[in-house]
């Protein structure tokens, strides 16, 4: 019984290897890149969804409330691009501008209350997150998704309608 067992295994795997080879792999668009422009980051909030660092794990500093996630509100003040960080422990936010496609953050400004744990760790993570390189592209459901790259880390934010 034992020998027909594996012969039956050897069989069905010798069956599924063939018919593996004859399939043909389906085509995945790749994600399409979106120029970064202020209105692109003014259209919505963006809204943290994960952030892992460049050793594969992920910032738990930024995910210690799920109900209130990180996100990032671009806009215009008068005639200067501005962006504040949501649920942040202290108001923080800077001016930007796009220089060449690039997101350049101003000083951040922050108020200066003594959070406690876990909200103070959540502040420093948020300005770790907050620069870096910035893209915009599309994923399989066609949500824009922000993503900043620093050398630290990888953070992706959804759009968020406004």
């Amino acid at each position: 019984m034992k020998n027909m067992t594996k012969m039956m295994m050897a069989a069905t795997l010798a069956v599924g290897t063939l018919a593996a080879g004859c399939q043909t792999a389906p085509t995945v668009a790749a994600p399409v890149t979106q120029p970064i422009t202020a209105n692109a980051l003014q259209a919505y909030d963006w809204q943290l969804v994960d952030a892992k660092r460049t050793n594969g794990q992920k910032v738990s500093q930024l995910f210690f409330d799920p109900s209130k996630p990180l996100t990032l509100k671009f806009f215009k003040d008068g005639t200067t691009n501005r962006v504040t960080f949501a649920n942040t422990c202290n108001n923080m936010g800077a001016s930007y501008s796009v220089v060449n496609g690039n997101v350049v953050l101003g000083n951040v400004m922050s108020t200066m209350m003594a959070c406690p744990e876990p909200q103070a760790s959540f502040d420093t993570a948020t300005m770790a997150t907050v620069q870096g390189k910035y893209s915009i592209s599309n994923n399989a459901n066609n949500t824009p998704i922000l993503t900043i790259t620093n050398s630290n880390q990888v953070a992706h934010f959804k759009a968020v309608s406004k």
